[in-house]
């Protein structure tokens, strides 16, 4: 048994060796010789306008990671509902279910937390306690110059 230990253990060490082998080798390999077209970004042959560095809607992010969360889901479900019928018939089908159900509920409990928070709406509205709060900010100024003019 340590035999098979000692293969696997060689292995890995060649792999990262020759991994690690290859990086070095190309760092010292390449020509390195920047210039300013060099450095541009690329896209699709058109120069560039504007600034590369931009922010995206954080909603964004989140709308893709719910998106791949569930794409998740649905690999999973896919061989599960292949082999269900043969869990019938080992007399696992109960069992089988009874997984797969926690399995979505757990993923259904997050996309109705997600929904509740209202985080799926890509045009978020502000809460009428946030409204009013930057009105009395905007009021309370005003009611100062107005005292001041008073006295």
């Amino acid at each position: 048994m340590p035999f098979h230990f000692a293969n696997v253990l060689l292995f890995s060490a060649t792999a990262v060796l020759f991994v690690l082998g290859s990086l070095v080798a190309g760092r010292f390999l390449r020509p390195h010789a920047p210039t300013r077209e060099k450095s541009m970004i690329y896209e699709c042959g058109e120069k560039p306008i504007g600034h590369a560095w931009f922010n995206f809607n954080p909603r964004f992010y989140l709308i893709a990671l719910v998106f791949v969360i569930f794409e998740v889901e649905i690999a999973f479900m896919f061989p599960v509902a292949s082999v269900y019928k043969a869990f019938i018939e080992k007399g696992q089908g109960l069992l089988a279910f009874i997984e797969i159900f926690v399995f979505v509920a757990i993923l259904a409990v997050g996309l109705a937390y997600v929904w509740a928070m209202g985080d799926l709406e890509w045009v978020k509205g502000l809460k009428q306690d946030v409204l009013q709060s930057i009105r009395d900010q905007k009021q309370k100024p005003l009611q100062g110059k107005d005292e001041k003019k008073a006295a």
